[in-house]
């Protein structure tokens, strides 16, 4: 059967040395034999991975604290940040009527499932915490909107006051906003990075931070701006408006607030050192977007030259951001491989199960193959892959310097719990 695995694993490699301390306790172990061959299966072939002389000391070895505040705040978080959205809401409500918001609120929706599944796509490797992804949509969608509403109206008075006219829509567009919004989605992706230091490990997970409050922003924005369009101008404005913010330009908040992402991600890579300049050069690059994005709606006259900008500046632009995309994504599953394989060295893994993990095609024919299982066993699969990445990357936060930031999720916890995994995944 391929789900039956004789033996086991020798106690953890132990240096008393250095004064390591492993996990003491027999671990089955499975070569990847129908991993590599779900179709078949087989009869997988079993060997004992060999271990080195030393075994590396683990991050920590003093009890772990599981005081559960960091949840308890992410909690309160939400429920505060929903009830600002239900304020903002109201808001619409009040000066756009309730049909319009309504129709605004579910149209908005499409774009949304498209942004949110991109998000999804860049997450897959190494997912986030739910709570902080949660945190992070409401973020964009309710304290950025009403810090940009407030930041609007107080800007609006002060320039009826002072001169008594108010102050140009082009500079509304072009330099109000583009300053405003994207320094309230920055401090939300800076929130998420001092909140989720422990997960926050790099570019990616900077992109999915700032994605997600930008799909916020822009969820909320288009109910405002679709319900506008409906008010005062009907079907053939509200048309026009979901065209060019839901087909044209879906990912416009993303790619303008992806650079503050990318830029504090950076940061975390150098174990927060920097972060003020990093993040200070990502909100710059994404006000230029913004402004850019913004400011060349004025100059446009025609359908044509419209076409040609959007052509010749923004898809560029887009792609370029596409590309980087997948590149930091490459890096992280390179990352995943090389440091599973210096755990296969000490006896934890066996390189086929390096080669599964670390890969696209090989978790896919996992799954696949644990789907067979009695029970359905893909969850677990899931879960063992899920684990191992996150050992990956403590494994990298140890090497580069950053043991400070593994406090919860130790190297002795995810290592006892891919063993957990795999015997619960090969079990009865």
């Amino acid at each position: 059967m391929a789900n039956e695995f004789p033996g086991g694993y020798p106690s953890t490699p132990h240096n008393s040395a250095s004064g390591g301390h492993g996990v003491h306790q027999p671990l089955q172990v499975y070569t990847g034999a129908a991993y590599s061959n779900p179709a078949g299966f087989g009869q997988p072939v079993y060997t004992q991975p060999v271990a080195p002389h030393a075994w590396v000391q683990p991050v920590w070895t003093q009890p772990v604290s599981r005081t559960p505040t960091g949840a308890i705040l992410g909690i309160i978080g939400v429920a505060l940040l929903s009830l600002v959205l239900l304020c903002v809401l109201g808001y619409f409500v009040l000066f756009l009527g309730p049909a319009a918001t309504l129709v605004g609120f579910l149209i908005a929706l499409l774009p949304l499932g498209v942004v949110l599944a991109a998000v999804r796509w860049i997450d897959r490797w190494e997912p986030e915490p739910r709570l902080a992804l949660l945190f992070g949509f409401l973020w964009g969608a309710a304290a950025s909107i009403a810090i940009a509403l407030l930041v609007g109206l107080t800007i609006e008075i002060a320039a009826i006051a002072t001169t008594g006219e108010s102050t140009a829509t082009f500079l509304q567009a072009a330099l109000q906003a583009p300053i405003v919004e994207e320094t309230a989605k920055g401090i939300g992706v800076l929130i998420l990075f001092f909140a989720t230091r422990k997960h926050f490990t790099g570019p990616v997970d900077g992109l999915v931070y700032a994605a997600i409050v930008a799909a916020g922003f822009a969820f909320t924005e288009n109910i405002q701006y679709f319900a506008i369009a409906l008010v005062e101008g009907g079907i053939g404005e509200l048309s026009a408006t979901f065209f060019m913010r839901a087909i044209l330009a879906p990912f416009a908040h993303v790619t303008f607030t992806a650079l503050i992402g990318l830029a504090i991600g950076v940061a975390a890579l150098r174990n927060g050192r920097g972060l003020i300049g990093w993040f200070s050069l990502g909100l710059i690059g994404a006000i230029l977007l913004h402004a850019l994005w913004n400011g060349s709606l004025f100059f446009i006259s025609s359908l044509e030259s419209y076409a040609l900008y959007y052509g010749l500046i923004q898809v560029p632009i887009f792609v370029a951001l596409i590309v980087m995309t997948i590149l930091v994504r490459r890096h992280e599953i390179r990352l995943t491989h090389a440091r599973l394989s210096e755990y296969a060295a000490a006896g934890w893994f066996v390189p086929a199960e390096v080669q599964m993990l670390a890969s696209w095609s090989g978790r896919r024919q996992a799954i696949s193959w644990a789907r067979t299982l009695p029970g359905n066993k893909a969850g677990v699969m899931k879960q063992f892959a899920q684990d191992a990445t996150r050992l990956a990357f403590t494994r990298q936060r140890i090497i580069t310097g950053r043991n400070d930031l593994v406090h919860r999720e130790t190297e002795q916890e995810l290592l006892a719990a891919v063993a957990n995994d795999r015997q619960v995944l090969l079990g009865p």
